[in-house]
């Protein structure tokens, strides 16, 4: 699947919505949102208004006839796709945009203390970095009971780098040992 658009890996998912009444395609969505977010967009006005702004290049890659969808439309059809699945599309595409060729891969968490869930417990993630493609390979969450170290092999185990890297160990800085 490497090299696919990332609406060719998107194709997996169902669209949540009544056939007769969307107005805009699911794959006309998912490119506003994935380079609405790609410019910096942080919510659904932000994506709305970043759509408004780019028409002429959306349409550029796709046919974007209606415009535009209000940022509750965005909303609602991005809340309604399944996670797992979404998230398993996303991850293979950006699979596909990594070189053959061995980068260093950076892995790091980081807590994003804005950003709760269940029990008022921020959001902690561990996130592999690509370090010569600039490119974020993936995420995990931490569980809200545990730690950095048991994400770490789930993320990796997804990502597929077992053969493809030599890992090292770096003490953070400050420590000895």
């Amino acid at each position: 699947m490497a090299g696919l658009a990332l609406s060719d890996h998107v194709s997996a998912l169902d669209d949540p919505r009544q056939a007769g009444k969307v107005l805009y395609p699911l794959p006309e969505a998912m490119l506003l949102v994935l380079c609405a977010t790609l410019a910096g967009a942080e919510d659904f006005v932000e994506m709305r208004l970043w759509g408004r702004q780019k028409l002429e290049f959306l349409r550029t890659l796709l046919p974007c006839r209606r415009g535009i969808p209000s940022h509750d439309t965005l909303n609602d059809v991005i809340n309604a796709l399944d996670p797992d699945i979404f998230g398993a599309c996303f991850a293979t595409w950006v699979e596909g945009l990594r070189e053959d060729e061995p980068d260093s891969v950076a892995i790091d968490g980081k807590t994003s203390r804005r950003a709760r869930r269940g029990e008022d417990h921020p959001l902690h993630a561990v996130s592999a970095w690509a370090t010569r493609q600039r490119l974020v390979l993936g995420q995990q969450t931490v569980g809200s009971k545990s730690n950095e170290i048991t994400a770490i092999p789930m993320l990796l185990e997804r990502l597929h780098l077992a053969d493809t890297l030599r890992l090292t160990a770096r003490q953070p800085c400050g420590k000895t040992g």
